[in-house]
């Protein structure tokens, strides 16, 4: 093969994890670790739910060649120029891993290159695009019967996220924390899981706690929302604040939260961190790809989506989103946007979305943490109850390969003549 470009475009920390990463190392099984041949390349676009440290991230895959932030993009995008002058071969392709499907067709005919779009729930500019991964045969069903065959039903690449269960060695129970990597999401998470993380302490001393840092999240900025001099929402939320403690003593070097009713909550910084995920008895968790993740292990969790303040849950994604953003109005429109898509009843957790029915408790609305702490040691004192949910789990968890379905698709674009 003569050398070729992969450009990759994505955009926000769940695409980075879920989408991203399970790709670029089925590329490079298929397309071989000569980076004079195959150089892969990571492009990312503007995102509202970004946390600044995607670039960070994707360059910690070792599969991948140049990384460019975000902030680099719309003068790449409007003039082709990126931040150190890349230079690009003559042949390659624009691969679409979130973001804005025009990116990947507006610069794949700036550089030349075919196009292929993985599209999750709707294949756009399919006229002009070369080939699209679509996740489900509905998506590819929605294409106009003339250009239906450049799409393939890939799969779900959220379920390549897919790791045996390890059998539990913790010698107590173990409840783990997942409140995301957005600010929207932490401000009111943050608080609200450690009031009922403490509620739960109360009853249950024995419980130890975990929480699952965000590969783009660093511990002080973790911390800031566990802190209500930086975070107005600890008020609302339970009233549990919590410093970050670092290398606390000799014998434990584990970062950990320490909150104001002394309950010690170890943050897990590895990534993956799978190995350490599957030892929870099961997780308070928001919603978004995490969901998915635990999922796919197996792990039983007890999904949270509070509303004590409408307007601060911004990250809605397309129009929603933009509009809830607005200044002035924004506030404004993100209540009246939340109240609607709330009152829908639809279902957010990714199992749940699997399986068409909740199989795990999606939480919505004004919560208490006293509440969801007795629903915690509900499960606590009812084995059987996780023992169906991981049972559940298992059974709707989707087959992995979409990764390697999609890496097909990039070399198969490659080789064309």
């Amino acid at each position: 093969m003569e050398p070729v470009d992969i450009l990759i475009l994505s955009n926000g920390p769940g695409e980075m994890t879920t989408w991203v990463r399970p790709v670029v190392k089925a590329l490079r099984q298929l397309g071989g670790e000569d980076r004079e041949t195959v150089r892969i390349s990571v492009v990312l676009s503007p995102c509202p739910h970004a946390m600044g440290k995607e670039a960070d991230l994707a360059r910690t895959y070792g599969e991948v060649d140049r990384v460019q932030a975000s902030n680099y993009f719309w003068n790449f995008f409007l003039w082709g120029k990126t931040a150190e002058a890349w230079d690009w071969r003559s042949r390659g392709v624009v691969l679409f891993l979130g973001g804005d499907q025009f990116y990947a067709l507006a610069l794949g005919k700036r550089l030349g290159y075919r196009t292929v779009i993985y599209a999750e729930w709707e294949a756009r500019w399919y006229r002009w695009i070369d080939a699209f991964g679509v996740m489900k045969e509905s998506v590819k069903q929605k294409i106009p019967s003339r250009y239906r065959s450049k799409a393939i039903v890939t799969g779900d690449l959220m379920a390549d996220v897919q790791f045996s269960s390890l059998p539990s060695t913790a010698t107590k129970p173990i409840i783990g924390i997942m409140p995301g990597s957005k600010a929207s999401k932490l401000s009111q998470g943050v608080p609200f899981c450690l009031a009922i993380a403490e509620a739960i302490h109360r009853q249950r001393p024995e419980v130890l706690f975990e929480i699952a840092v965000a590969p783009t999240l660093d511990l002080q900025t973790l911390a800031k929302y566990a802190d209500p001099h930086q975070n107005a929402m600890v008020a609302k939320m339970g009233k549990v604040a919590a410093q970050l403690c670092v290398n606390a003593s000799a014998d434990n070097q584990t970062p950990t939260l320490e909150t104001s009713g002394n309950l010690s909550i170890g943050l897990i910084t590895e990534f993956p961190a799978h190995h350490r995920l599957s030892q929870w008895h099961f997780a308070l968790t928001t919603v978004g790809a995490n969901t998915a993740e635990l999922g796919a292990l197996t792990v039983p969790m007890i999904v949270l989506l509070p509303t004590q303040q409408l307007e601060a849950m911004q990250s809605w994604d397309g129009l929603p989103g933009m509009l809830a953003r607005l200044p002035l109005l924004g506030k404004l429109l993100a209540r009246l946007i939340n109240y609607l898509i709330i009152s829908q009843n639809r279902l957010y957790a990714w199992p749940n979305i699997w399986a068409g029915k909740a199989i795990i408790p999606e939480l919505i609305g004004q919560l208490d943490p006293e509440q969801v702490a007795q629903l915690a040691i509900s499960w606590l004192d009812q084995p059987e109850i996780l023992a169906r949910i991981k049972t559940d789990l298992s059974q709707v968890r989707g087959q992995p390969g979409a990764a390697t379905a999609i890496a097909q698709l990039v070399v198969q674009q490659l080789t064309s003549p």
